[in-house]
């Protein structure tokens, strides 16, 4: 903390003693601090360039696409708060210090709240409804005027590839324990030949790309709406992925990581609420098509997550950050036990966009 109080602030013109400095959110990836003084307060990120390897490019997309919902704000056309970023005192963005970070700033929103799970239909529309509105509001922005941050980010079969290779790699002896997940993964390529038919005939959209609950910022005086927080993924890609991702966060009573597989279930009322109020905001754009792909897209995510979590588990834990051992292989069970029951529910769930 003493270096970013001694180092970082500074170039901020932050020069308050007394500044207080603490750790915000669970994230990942990147490490988020709030920062409070005397005269104001703001969130401070190191930017995890192992992952995010031209963050840069990360800084340029969070820019225009914050500027570009700022205007539809003005316009009266965007209802949310937008989260901007907060500039050095030189005016840059961003800060490169090499081996000792990259470093940027972002507003922060008093009496936000996040959740971690949701609880009841009226969390799941109110939020639902909040990323569908954020996805209209973007929908006019060139999609190609976004770099991909993370090339491939949203790829299933390149995720399974990268799951067969380490499974054959086993780098730190992992495969013997979890073999039974990773097998079941494997098992479910036919979802492949469905991608490879509908994602030719979507139009292209400026995505969000992490659509968990906790990406929502809740105003805690009264739980409505507050802010869609997290814009580093933003890249052209496919309504079917940020709805499917939202879902799929959504639908379980427990969070991603629990172990209490037994409770992890798809909860049917929770994905028709949320279904209904992210069609409800995309109602002038969305396609019949792309109505249809959003269920395509839930077991996608799921699956494509749960794959992700595990071979990081097999790889040593190299991507995801951990707070226990064999976090990243709960984590993938968890996720792959959604799937297991959104499959189980797949006549009845797919009704639901028609």
């Amino acid at each position: 903390m003493e270096f970013i109080r001694q180092t970082i602030l500074p170039l901020y013109g932050i020069t308050d003693e007394n500044a207080s400095i603490a750790p915000l959110g669970n994230g990942h990836i990147n490490q988020t601090f709030l920062v409070r003084w005397s005269t104001g307060q703001l969130v401070l990120q190191q930017i995890n360039t192992t992952v995010f390897t031209e963050p840069d490019v990360l800084i340029d997309n969070a820019a225009k696409v914050s500027h570009h919902l700022i205007q539809k704000s003005t316009l009266g056309e965007y209802q949310l708060d937008v989260i901007s970023p907060v500039v050095l005192k030189d005016g840059r963005l961003s800060v490169d210090l090499g081996d000792r970070g990259y470093w940027r700033a972002i507003s922060y929103l008093a009496n936000s709240h996040t959740i971690e799970v949701v609880t009841n239909t009226e969390q799941a529309e109110m939020a639902a409804s909040a990323f569908g509105h954020f996805a209209f509001a973007l929908s006019d922005l060139d999609a190609n005027s976004l770099v991909d941050v993370i090339p491939n980010f949203l790829n299933l079969p390149q995720r399974i590839e990268q799951l067969k290779q380490a499974i054959a790699e086993d780098n730190v002896g992992r495969l013997e324990h979890c073999k039974p997940w990773a097998d079941f993964v494997l098992s479910q390529q036919a979802l492949f030949a469905e991608l490879e038919q509908i994602e030719s005939q979507l139009p292209l959209r400026v995505c969000h790309n992490d659509t968990k609950i906790n990406n929502m910022l809740f105003d805690k005086r009264d739980m409505s709406s507050m802010a869609v927080i997290d814009i580093d993924t933003c890249m052209k890609g496919y309504l079917m992925y940020d709805f499917g991702d939202m879902v799929r966060a959504f639908c379980s009573p427990e969070e991603e990581d629990s172990t209490a597989l037994d409770k992890v279930v798809a909860r049917p009322e929770i994905i028709a609420a949320a279904t209904q109020a992210y069609t409800d905001q995309l109602a002038a754009i969305l396609t019949p098509l792309e109505k249809r792909s959003l269920w395509l897209g839930i077991k996608v995510m799921a699956l494509m997550l749960g794959s992700r979590f595990l071979t990081d588990h097999l790889n040593g834990d190299v991507y995801f950050g951990i707070h226990r051992e064999g976090h990243n292989l709960d984590r993938a069970a968890n996720q792959l036990t959604v799937y297991k029951s959104l499959v189980a529910q797949e006549a009845q769930l797919m009704t639901l966009f028609e």
